[in-house]
């Protein structure tokens, strides 16, 4: 699948910020004040711009506002409705922690759970696909809930983050590891993709174009072994293991800093092998699987 920057941004960004967001509202409420308005203008910030990157995926961004039309049918829809529901949640939370209300923390908790639902979803969006096998797994969804636990705890400082970071460490290798088998193991074929298997072996005289097409373009990328190999390592040493040294070092603050750019230059990098690795049946027809 094409890796496009702005789904890329959209997932990490959007995933981090309902993270953050859910720690903030589970957790005891902030000190009154500027500190309060600058960690929730943080949450928001990330999970408003992750939303906003989506749109530009769209042919015709304005068209968005359908996306809430199917939430009976689609996993696009109900995130939707659940980024809107949790963002309109948490809000009064974000204000009584600002300008120190004191409005029961029921209501955040309320907000917790909606934002890492929202997460689930996401992740939903693309385990539902069967004609991408290395998606179409519970790790998928797992892996983005994972993400945005480790990358909400590490903003939100609290004790328990290394083991989070770690467990996104454990989550990425199983995720790899599955997916590499994924498509030998659905049994995909030319005769399964076009539907054509029951009369018999089906093979293309020709190809079916003679230049590129939508299809192609979006369904069909070709990564090399090594060059994933090599990004393979990166990402887990920038969104697992370098954070979670860091963490465990007496830095202060800026240790916490450090270790949230380097997480998310990770996020970003395992997010792109995400997209770029997964391989769309629609390649058998055009010979090129990748």
């Amino acid at each position: 699948m094409h890796p496009a920057p702005s789904v890329i941004l959209f997932s990490v960004l959007s995933g981090l910020g309902f993270g953050f967001l859910a720690f903030l509202g589970a957790g005891a409420p902030l000190p009154p004040g500027w500190t309060a308005l600058f960690l929730w203008g943080l949450g928001y910030g990330l999970a408003v711009a992750g939303l906003l990157a989506a749109t530009f995926h769209l042919g015709n961004p304005k068209n968005a506002l359908k996306a809430f039309s199917q939430w009976r049918t689609s996993w696009l829809s109900r995130e939707a409705w659940a980024s809107v529901a949790t963002l309109a949640v948490l809000a009064p939370v974000a204000v009584s922690d600002w300008l120190g209300l004191g409005l029961p923390r029921g209501v955040g908790l309320a907000g917790a759970v909606l934002a890492l639902a929202t997460v689930v979803t996401t992740g939903m969006i693309y385990a539902q696909i069967r004609a991408v096998p290395r998606w179409h797994h519970w790790l998928t969804p797992g892996m983005f809930l994972i993400f945005a636990v480790a990358g909400g705890a590490l903003l939100a400082g609290v004790a328990w983050a290394p083991l989070a970071l770690l467990a996104v460490g454990a989550v990425l290798l199983a995720v790899w590891r599955v997916g590499d088998g994924a498509f030998a193991k659905a049994g995909q074929s030319l005769g399964t993709a076009t539907g054509l298997d029951r009369l018999g072996v089906p093979f293309v005289f020709d190809p079916a174009h003679t230049a590129g097409n939508y299809l192609m373009r979006e369904m069909i990328f070709v990564v090399g072994r090594k060059h994933a190999t090599r990004l393979r390592l990166i990402a887990l040493m920038l969104a697992s293991v370098l954070p979670t040294l860091i963490l465990l070092l007496p830095l202060g603050q800026w240790g916490t800093w450090l270790a949230a750019i380097l997480h998310l230059t990770g996020a970003l990098a395992a997010r792109w092998l995400f997209f770029a690795e997964a391989e769309h049946v629609v390649g058998l027809y055009y010979g090129a699987r990748g």
